[in-house]
């Protein structure tokens, strides 16, 4: 077999290349060249002056106009050298056995996927072209598409290609003769085959000798370009099926959340949900168990993302179908049992549950491990705060006690109960300073606490917002506020 380097056709050199369209365009571009210097002898012969009949300034005037003269005839020359050219090319390269490969490529810059592709083939190399066309990806040694021809479809001619040309085979366009070896050019070629990104493009056509060698070139850029593209669109198309799966996914998740919330004696509620991204793993609820008794809970799942998003649900709903909603530590456990059932290791969940009494006028309830909640609550000389401790672990990754300790606060009319994701209290200033450590963060809350839920909502989140600046936010942010009326 002759060295590939000797019969490969290199893009770049072919593109300017080609033996009857070269030939004719350098004949042109000499008549074109010929005929300046022609008008350019002319010109001196006929407008040099006699230096007695001429002053110095006609001279200078009569040489003016000829350099004019000669710049407009040589733009005219050009002009229409360029015209002849293009006319050469459509002749020569756009009809008789060229023009069949310059159709396949002009047709293939409005393909835009496989199918459109092999459609292709079929209508102009293989119908109009009677063509046989293979194409081959190396990597997976597999046969991607083959013409309805004795030749493509013969098992000996595809063990012998995929013992002449293996995935190593160097990129660019190369000439086939008829054993199915390379040959030096495409004078004894029974067809050529293009090499790139580990696929082989094989065309066997009986007068490949008859396309000008310029169009390989062409042919083999567009090639690439096709499937370039081809990629860029599967992968946006991927990429839409994806968000648009995503957001089902997230219009799931947000379907697990209250839309509205309930209307409670003695106890107003609200809260504010805003995901970092489609799924997140915060979560919250409130379920009314009587009159009096309201159960509040609110979570958040650790990392992001789909495995989060699953979690959360879990948690959501094994929470809805527990009978006994007062039972916190069998919902605990019941919770713990649950995420540990699905055995994915990392994950797990801080969350809050509470029993609001307002008969009583407690919340009995268990932390676990959530960024403290808290009580702010009236007194003789202005609000003061009560942080509802964590009394549990994280909940689903390691062993929880027997028996989880539930604990009690008393509460007072007007009292604001604020349940609030990391997302919250771990926002930074420029200086790396958490909101939650702040007395702003403090002050904002408690001149807060006499306002409505919704109300005071908003005064935390203009904080959230304001104290992170232009920064992008790096967790979720999720809030619950129950306020006790009188």
């Amino acid at each position: 077999m002759p060295d590939s380097k000797k019969s490969k056709i290199n893009a770049p050199d072919v593109i300017e290349g080609g033996r009857m369209f070269k030939a004719k365009r350098y004949i042109v571009m000499m008549v074109t060249n010929a005929l300046l210097v022609f008008v350019l002898i002319i010109l001196a012969m006929e407008l040099i002056p006699d230096p007695i009949a001429f002053e110095k300034h006609s001279q200078v005037f009569v040489w003016s106009v000829a350099a004019v003269l000669f710049f407009v005839l040589s733009i005219v020359l050009h002009k229409l050298s360029f015209m002849l050219v293009d006319k050469l090319r459509q002749k020569t390269l756009f009809t008789g056995e060229s023009g069949l490969l310059s159709e396949f490529m002009e047709k293939l810059r409005f393909c835009y996927s496989l199918d459109d592709f092999y459609e292709l083939i079929g209508k102009v190399l293989e119908v109009k072209g009677d063509c046989a066309v293979l194409f081959v990806d190396c990597e997976k040694n597999y046969v991607l598409y083959n013409s309805p021809n004795k030749v493509t479809c013969d098992p000996e001619v595809l063990r012998t290609l995929e013992l002449n040309f293996d995935k190593s085979w160097p990129e660019g366009v190369f000439f086939l003769g008829s054993n199915y070896g390379i040959v030096s050019g495409s004078k004894n070629a029974r067809g050529f085959f293009m090499s790139f990104n580990n696929h082989h493009l094989y065309v066997f056509c009986r007068y490949t000798r008859l396309f000008d060698e310029s169009l390989y070139g062409h042919a083999y850029k567009e090639i690439v370009r096709f499937f370039k593209r081809a990629k860029t669109i599967d992968n946006l198309a991927e990429i839409a099926e994806l968000s648009s799966e995503w957001n089902q996914l997230a219009d799931t998740q947000r379907s697990f959340l209250p839309p509205v919330m309930p209307d409670i004696e003695r106890l107003k509620v609200a809260a504010y949900y805003r995901p970092l991204v489609n799924v997140s793993g915060d979560y919250y609820t409130v379920l009314p168990i009587n009159r009096q008794k309201t159960l509040l809970m609110l979570g958040d799942v650790s990392g992001k993302g789909l495995a989060a998003g699953l979690v959360m649900g879990l948690v959501m709903n094994t929470v809805k179908i527990l009978d006994n909603k007062e039972d916190l530590a069998n919902m605990i456990q019941a919770v713990d049992k649950a995420i540990k059932g699905m055995k994915l290791q990392d994950k797990y969940t801080v969350l809050f549950l509470g029993v609001v009494d307002t008969a009583k006028m407690t919340i009995r309830y268990i932390n676990a491990s959530m960024s403290d909640p808290l009580i702010i609550s009236r007194s003789v000389d202005g609000y003061r705060i009560k942080p509802l401790t964590s009394n549990c672990s994280v909940v689903g990754i390691i062993d929880l006690p027997e028996q989880v300790e539930v604990a009690e606060q008393r509460l007072f009319r007007g009292d604001v109960i604020l349940m609030a994701s990391d997302g919250v209290s771990e926002v930074m200033d420029e200086s790396g300073e958490e909101l939650g450590n702040t007395k702003l963060y403090e002050d904002t809350i408690k001149s807060s606490a006499v306002k409505s839920p919704d109300e005071f909502i908003d005064d935390v989140i203009d904080l959230v917002m304001t104290y992170n600046g232009d920064k992008k936010l790096r967790d979720d942010v999720t809030m619950m506020v129950a306020k006790i009326e009188g």
